[in-house]
């Protein structure tokens, strides 16, 4: 299979683009994040850019995957929705945690992306293991992430 330069750079672009604009659109409320209450597992703050940009990426790569496959297109058509859906839960996420300091609404916000991550892999899954694969990490991170944000709206 020939790679289709443009489109993987645009399929990887995109995540990397949603991520860092609200990445900036929260960065003043992620510098009070360092005087909250933190759990014991909580990482230290310069982890999570660089956790972020590598999941953005294999997101990314398991979007292009889905892109060109030969699957059926209505099939492709549901699982690139349904990754679009869960990207903009993303995008508003640190929004909400870190500007908003809405803790357990952040909480729940992040369920809801848990589940739609589930479903894009199992989506992708059906067109592409690779795919489905790509995203596993994300969903690890965010289930990580839960913990993290439920453990912080208990302790502030």
């Amino acid at each position: 299979m020939k790679i289709k330069w443009k489109g993987l750079i645009l399929s990887i672009a995109i995540p990397l683009i949603v991520g860092g604009l609200a990445g900036l659109i929260s960065s003043r409320g992620m510098m009070a994040f360092d005087e909250l209450n933190k759990p014991y597992l909580s990482p230290p703050g310069w982890l999570f850019p660089i956790v972020w940009t590598i999941l953005y990426i294999l997101m990314g790569l398991a979007s292009y995957i889905i892109i060109t496959s030969s699957s059926d297109g209505n099939k492709t058509k549901t699982a690139l929705k349904i990754y679009g859906l869960q990207l903009l839960f993303n995008f508003f996420w640190p929004i909400l945690f870190f500007n908003l300091n809405l803790y357990f609404f952040s909480f729940l916000w992040l369920i809801i992306l848990w589940l739609l991550i589930l479903i894009t892999i199992v989506l992708f899954y059906k067109i592409s293991k690779p795919a489905a694969y790509l995203m596993v990490p994300y969903l690890l991170w965010v289930t990580f992430a839960s913990y993290l944000n439920l453990s912080i709206a208990l302790l502030n």
